[in-house]
């Protein structure tokens, strides 16, 4: 599945091959006057898939650093552990600036798939459907079902997801277990059958491409980080203008222009998506 990748990585085109269309500021004000208009729906639920270590909770917390402007770190991430290091099923809201009022979506993270433990297609299928409440703690090797503590008998639409994100690392795509490509492809065909819009975040494209590591304005200019992308549409399904590569903040200790664009050129079509279900739904 997906070919091989044939440039080196240090190889680039000579001008993107994608444009970003809007500037920062175009994007946090598009961000920050978002509303939901069905008030029934308290929160749209973005919820964050992929292998362990690909970078989910780092990715929520680099939205929350661009749209609070320092950095943050509510998501507890893990960059050494051999297996998923969040264990909960558990959303995340974002502050606004006046305390107390929070942007109108969440971010739902899970125990992140692995070969053979981590969490199950099941119970990922299950919070699709919004069966599963918040807190509840995953168990690898049994997916929750009726009764258990932590399921939802009548989920509502607020509880259900509305938009799915797989979240894959760029420098470990190629080497990926197919096993686990395996199990993202059936949680993808379960999305479908409930509708659910998805698309991808390609993280640490500068671990994985030494021109963006070197300069992160040169995202779109890696014919590998193009490559990488396309190995990704053919292996998962979801088409190339429905993933979008980003850096999540790991070294830094303040927020960079570029890496804010990228951010936030994900969370609005994110958001975008969500929304035409929620419109679809009601």
């Amino acid at each position: 599945m997906g070919g091989i990748l044939w440039s080196r990585p240090a190889d680039t085109f000579p001008e993107d091959w994608r444009k970003i269309p809007m500037s920062k500021d175009q994007y946090l004000d598009y961000v920050k006057n978002y509303q939901l208009h069905h008030d029934d729906i308290q929160q749209l639920r973005i919820l964050l898939h992929g292998p362990n270590g690909a970078g989910k909770s780092s990715f929520i917390n680099s939205v929350d650093t661009v749209l609070r402007g320092r950095m943050t770190g509510q998501a507890l991430a893990d960059g050494i552990g051999v297996h998923s290091f969040t264990i909960e099923y558990r959303t995340f809201k974002i502050q606004k600036e006046a305390r107390g009022t929070f942007y109108p979506f969440a971010f739902a993270d899970i125990m992140g798939l692995e070969n053979v433990r981590g969490v199950s297609v099941e119970d990922i299928k299950q919070v699709m459907k919004g069966h599963v409440r918040d807190g509840y703690r995953f168990n690898p090797s049994a997916a929750i079902s009726d009764g258990d503590n932590g399921y939802n008998n009548n989920p509502s639409l607020n509880d259900k997801v509305h938009v799915l994100v797989y979240v894959v690392s760029a420098d470990a795509l190629s080497l990926m277990n197919p096993e686990t490509m395996r199990k993202m492809r059936e949680v993808r065909l379960a999305a479908r059958d409930l509708g659910i819009p998805q698309l991808a975040v390609l993280t640490k494209i500068d671990a994985a491409c030494p021109v963006v590591r070197e300069d992160v304005r040169n995202v779109y200019k890696s014919i590998y980080i193009k490559e990488l992308m396309e190995k990704l549409s053919a292996d998962l399904g979801i088409p190339p203008y429905c993933i979008f590569p980003v850096k999540n903040y790991h070294w830094e200790i303040t927020p960079e222009d570029v890496s804010d664009r990228l951010i936030l050129s994900a969370l609005k079509q994110m958001i975008d998506f969500g929304d035409d279900f929620i419109n679809n739904h009601m």
